[in-house]
């Protein structure tokens, strides 16, 4: 249960540091930007489902990143728009809370996807004749529900934990949203035990996929060394370019956080602001500008003529 001072039953989010006079500005920035990730997201999601051809594993996890994308970039970022606009920085307890599980509940399955999506190109280029039997639609089923699953657990625990601790002192997280770190950081008792559980089970997730994920691609790349073809080699690249893209903006944030949570907020604010907010929106910026098969079914929805395409 957590204790406050008599009555304080909120907090107060004191918003992006030193941007006094920008807010205006920041506003338009960031409100640009959510929209763009929400319809581009929107339209590969619809692109998908209507376009029988794009019913394959790859594009499968390519609609279940979009649904992470869409919702990961909502935590956060409709907050902080009210907070420049309007300086709504009241949080209510369960908002908080609620801020706390879903950001780690949907950064950790994305993870978890980014490594799934791994061993799909794993088992296309270098199982070939056996991808269909690897990655069925059933097996699809599996990998990804288990993400969802097993990330529920991890940001419940992650949650349950933050939120026992006694916070009987200043309601004010010096942040645009609540994360562990910062909130933890009010609790009147000992937080090092919560500090530590957070910072181990946060840092273990990304840890344990990053190396699988490495671990897939030097298979890959002996496979694709080992192609005669160039053709082949270069159909090869293509397929992963766009996943290692964006695996890259996935964890370069994740490694500046939450390897060095002590870093200077001057440092931090800005990556955990484009891990939020911008990567969110490039997703399928690149997705689509390096994929004709999607490229191809948004003509369909818009219409125009289509171009026959091969590979993704």
């Amino acid at each position: 249960m957590v204790q406050f001072l008599p009555g304080t039953v909120e907090f107060i989010l004191l918003g992006i540091p030193r941007t006094e006079g920008q807010e205006n500005v920041l506003f338009v920035v960031f409100w640009i930007f959510y929209l763009c990730t929400l319809l581009g997201n929107l339209l590969i999601l619809v692109a998908v489902m209507f376009d029988s051809h794009l019913h394959t594993p790859v594009y499968f996890f390519l609609c279940n990143l979009s649904v992470l994308d869409i919702g990961f970039s909502s935590v956060s970022t409709p907050k902080m728009l009210a907070n420049l606009l309007v300086k709504d920085q009241v949080i209510s307890l369960g908002g908080c809370m609620s801020q706390v599980f879903f950001y780690h509940f949907l950064g950790s399955t994305e993870c978890l996807l980014y490594t799934v999506m791994a061993y799909d190109r794993f088992a296309a280029i270098c199982h070939p004749l056996c991808y269909t039997i690897l990655v069925s639609h059933r097996a699809c089923a599996l990998l990804a529900a288990d993400t969802w699953i097993t990330s529920s657990f991890h940001a419940t625990i992650l949650t349950t934990l933050t939120f026992q601790l006694p916070y009987c002192g200043s309601n004010e997280v010096d942040y645009f949203f609540c994360d562990i770190f910062p909130v933890v950081s009010l609790a009147c008792g000992n937080a090092l035990i919560i500090e530590t559980v957070s910072f181990t089970n946060i840092g273990l997730v990304p840890m344990t996929c990053f190396l699988l994920i490495l671990i897939s691609y030097i298979r890959v790349t002996i496979a694709v060394l080992k192609m005669h073809s160039a053709e082949g080699r270069h159909k090869a690249v293509s397929a992963c370019a766009s996943h290692l893209s964006v695996v890259t903006l996935f964890f370069g944030p994740c490694a500046l956080i939450y390897t060095q949570p002590y870093l200077s907020e001057v440092l931090v604010t800005p990556v955990q602001i484009f891990g939020n907010v911008v990567t969110p929106m490039l997703n399928p910026t690149i997705y689509t500008l390096r994929n004709k098969d999607v490229k191809e079914a948004l003509k369909k929805l818009a219409g125009g003529q289509t171009v026959s395409a091969e590979g993704h």
